[in-house]
């Protein structure tokens, strides 16, 4: 099975910054796509941003200039560096990776999630 853990949640102040991991493990041949999905309370799970193997990214318009993607392939990890950050980007956020396992299975994971919460 492939595992997804995130870390680097918190609470910060409106226009502050906080930096997400998200470290995938187990039996990986490839991860062919990272991203990071974000979900508040009665609002559909959203889109932040993508990045693949590559390293081509993109990003939710709202997010734009504001927030960061980047992984580390050898680690097998996605980061999202936010700056600037708004009362609006105040949502659990999910990493998410899609790829092949060692037995030539395509996956799809997901992490636990990590609440992000930003206060006026």
């Amino acid at each position: 099975q492939v595992q997804l853990v995130e870390s680097g949640g918190g609470l910060v102040q409106a226009g502050g910054s906080l930096r997400l991991s998200c470290a995938a493990s187990g039996s990986i041949i490839s991860i062919n796509i990272m991203d990071w999905y974000r979900q508040a309370p009665g609002k559909q799970r959203e889109l932040v941003a993508i990045v693949t193997s590559g390293g081509t990214t993109n990003y939710a318009d709202s997010v734009k200039g504001r927030f960061t993607i980047s992984r580390d392939n050898a680690k097998n990890t996605v980061y999202l560096q936010m700056n600037s950050l708004k009362p609006e980007d105040t949502a659990v956020y999910y990493c998410h990776a899609r790829g092949v396992t060692m037995r030539h299975m395509d996956f799809t994971s997901w992490g636990q999630g990590t609440q992000v919460t930003v206060s006026s």
